[in-house]
């Protein structure tokens, strides 16, 4: 797997550097958005690790131009701010993934694992499927109900189809961590949150019945609105 490391930090570049390199992945590293556009616009990588507070082009903006120049790779933000703002800006721009500074670097390699694996996924089969009143594309992450479509990031494909195999049932936030993060963490709660808020504004935007609903302290299912 073929990695570029977006850091202005040049210690803690290197450092993370030496350590995927270490786990066998294939790293190139960039230290502003400028540099990093000319990787991204060369080079087809992934994963792509991105820091949102790097000099030139902040990591928000070369976000939003990977993905409008078509950019399929899975991007995970690095953060140092704790903002609902500023993690929906990032899943709106095609975010699939965000990470807390300072984080764990075990968690960093099993979230790099985890969106691995969905890729491993993608390429072995086609999965379409229509689930109530909602058309489900796998590959392409996308919903469509009502004649709308949208895209989703990997994550929140893979938080819907959790839902959807539970029946209706409650999933725990331990559960969601564990099969979409790959990790159980405190730090990750927030991140589950996030992503649940903007799934849910994304079915509502494509006009589906379905809702995903919180029973506080247990979890979340899938509903319909006026249930």
């Amino acid at each position: 797997m073929k990695i570029l490391l977006v850091e202005d930090n040049i210690q803690l570049n290197k450092a993370l550097a030496t350590l995927l390199k270490r786990n066998s992945y294939v790293v190139d590293s960039a230290f502003d958005g400028e540099e990093a556009l000319l990787y991204i616009k060369e080079y087809q990588y992934e994963v792509i690790i991105l820091d949102i507070m790097i000099p030139k082009i902040d990591g928000i903006e070369v976000l939003k131009r990977a993905r409008q120049s078509g950019v399929q790779s899975s991007i995970i933000m690095l953060t140092a701010k704790s903002s609902i703002e500023d993690k929906i800006i990032g899943l709106d721009y095609g975010a699939d993934d965000y990470l807390a500074k300072p984080f764990n670097t075990e968690e960093l390699l099993a979230r790099i694992r985890a969106l691995s694996r969905r890729q491993n996924q993608e390429y072995k089969e086609v999965k379409e499927f229509v689930f109530e009143d909602i058309k489900i594309d796998e590959n392409k992450l996308q919903i469509s109900s009502s004649s709308k479509e949208i895209t989703l990031s990997n994550k929140e494909m893979q938080i819907l189809l959790l839902l959807i195999k539970a029946e209706g049932k409650v999933v725990s936030l331990e559960t969601i961590t564990k099969n979409v993060w790959d990790v159980d963490s405190c730090s990750t709660s927030e991140n589950v949150w996030v992503f649940i808020s903007y799934l849910r504004k994304k079915l509502e935007s494509i006009g589906s019945k379905l809702t995903i609903k919180s029973i506080r302290y247990q979890g979340y299912y899938l509903g319909k609105i006026n249930d």
